[in-house]
Order: C-alpha cells, then structure tokens, then sequence
C-alpha cells in the first residue's frame, strides 16, 4: 500500500505540474514584456523553461526565441533550433518556420533547466518493486498467459511489479486499473469487460505491450515509455517524454527486466479481433 500511495501521490503532482504549463508560460509572458510586473528576462526564461518541459508548445517556442536573440540566455542558435523543433512537432506553426530558417543542429543539447529534477523522480523515491507480493497463482498465470502473446514473462512481471505493486485492486488517480493498469480506453480498445480480474487484465495488457513491441521494433525503452506516456507522447518527441514519471518508470522496468530489446512480431492487432478472446476462461 505504501508503494501505491507513492505512486498516486506523484502522480497527482505530476497532473499538477501540468495543468500549471498554462500558468507558467502567461507568468512568463508577462515578465518578458514587463506586463504589469517589473521586466525579468532571466526569470521569464526560467519559467518558459519550466513549462517547456511540461510539453507546452507555445512555451518551447518562446524559449526557443530567447535563445536565437540572447534574451536573458545565452545565444545558441543549436538548441534554438532544439527548441523550435519541439515546438514544430506538436503542430507549432511558428516553430516551423523559425526551425527552418536556421542551420540544423540534432547534436545539440536542450538547455539543462529540461532535465528532469532528481528530486521529484520516482526511481528514487520508490523501492524496487518487492517480488514476493506476486502470489505463485499470479506468476503461474503471467508463465501461461505471456507467452500467448510472445512477451517473456520476465518483462510482463516487471511492468505488472511497476504498474500495480502486483495489486489487482489497485486504481490510479488517473482511473487505470488492475494489474497491469489499464485507462478504460485502452481496456476497451483491447476489449477487457472487467480491469479488476486478473486474467482479463493480464490479456489486454499483453496484447497492447504486444503491439507497442512491434511499433518500436522490440525497443523496450520505447514501448514501455508508451505504455506509460502513450505512443503518441513518445512519437510526438521521438523518443521518451520529457517527463519525470515516464523516465523514471522507464529506467525502473530496465532495472527489473535487464534488457534493452525484445523479440518482436512485425505485425501485432492493434486491438482485439473477438471479444470472447479477452474473457476469462470458465
């Protein structure tokens, strides 16, 4: 339970810090333009950076400006460039433009205030998963089940240890149930009828982690950071999100299951074919 209550303890800070991105980027605004408030540049930056790494596209944009024109940075076209390029990945217009116009620079590195803080990663705050909280009736079902789906128990066992703490009761404050936590569009777009039973639940987690695989080509980093985050999350920055939950479930799994590929079938069903597949055997 103590685990769990970690868990949706930084969760809702994260929902927090995100639903802040709006606030930081007008708080911003303001001190770049000394809107009612005394013009400071430096802070400006340091708040439009706070909300850049939340994923606001406005506000990676802004910063990316600051950092083409020297304001309250230093010039460094490169992660200007970085920085429009976020921005035009998530359908910024302006980003577009302004990445096009200056030279390509891939190699270089977002400005340090988009690290994720070690204060607030989940790696650090939370123990490692304790393994015997799986029942051997659990592990029985995840040897059975897994390999329906071509996933090697070792890393079923180390998302559901991650996911849930091995509680088939447990409720996310994001409303993701079961084992393998499953939102409600996913449990249904693998056509799970109850989250809360543990055979059902394990089917439609498999089968999506099934599919992430064959997405990003038995990238284990990747899937599980869609898993997490969503696979539109990790497409839309190439790679894993800029976000301190995701990154620390991310280097968690790693830790537990000890490798970086997975075999993979190049092409997995993006959803369940028969509703009867997913029911629980009688």
């Amino acid at each position: 339970m103590r685990l769990l209550a970690l868990v949706a303890a930084s969760l809702l800070a994260h929902a927090a810090c995100a639903q802040n991105a709006a606030t930081l980027f007008e708080q911003a605004q303001r001190l770049e333009h000394g809107e009612g408030v005394a013009r400071d540049l430096d802070q400006a930056a340091a708040l439009y950076c706070r909300a850049a790494r939340l994923g606001a596209a406005d506000a990676q944009y802004a910063l990316g400006w600051m950092y083409a024109n020297g304001r309250g940075v230093v010039h460094d076209d490169g992660v200007a460039w970085r920085l429009f390029g976020l921005a035009a990945e998530q359908g910024h217009a302006a980003g577009a433009r302004m990445r096009a116009l200056l030279p390509g620079a891939p190699s270089a590195a977002l400005p340090a205030c988009m690290a994720p803080d070690p204060a607030l990663e989940l790696d650090l705050a939370l123990p490692i998963p304790d393994y015997n909280a799986a029942t051997p009736q659990l592990r029985a079902l995840v040897d059975r089940l897994a390999p329906e789906y071509a996933i090697e128990p070792a890393l079923a066992l180390a998302v559901i240890a991650v996911e849930s703490g091995f509680n088939r009761s447990a409720v996310s404050p994001r409303d993701a149930r079961g084992l393998m936590q499953l939102i409600p569009a996913t449990a249904a777009r693998f056509c799970v009828l109850d989250a809360f039973n543990p055979e059902q639940n394990l089917r439609g987690g498999l089968a999506y982690l099934r599919w992430l695989l064959a997405r990003y080509s038995g990238d284990v980093t990747l899937a599980t950071a869609a898993y997490n985050a969503g696979e539109q999350a990790v497409d839309q920055y190439r790679g894993v999100p800029p976000y301190d939950e995701t990154r620390a479930y991310v280097r968690r799994i790693g830790k537990l299951y000890g490798k970086s590929n997975h075999p993979f079938a190049a092409a997995a069903p993006e959803r369940c074919v028969h509703q009867m597949a997913i029911r629980s055997r009688r």
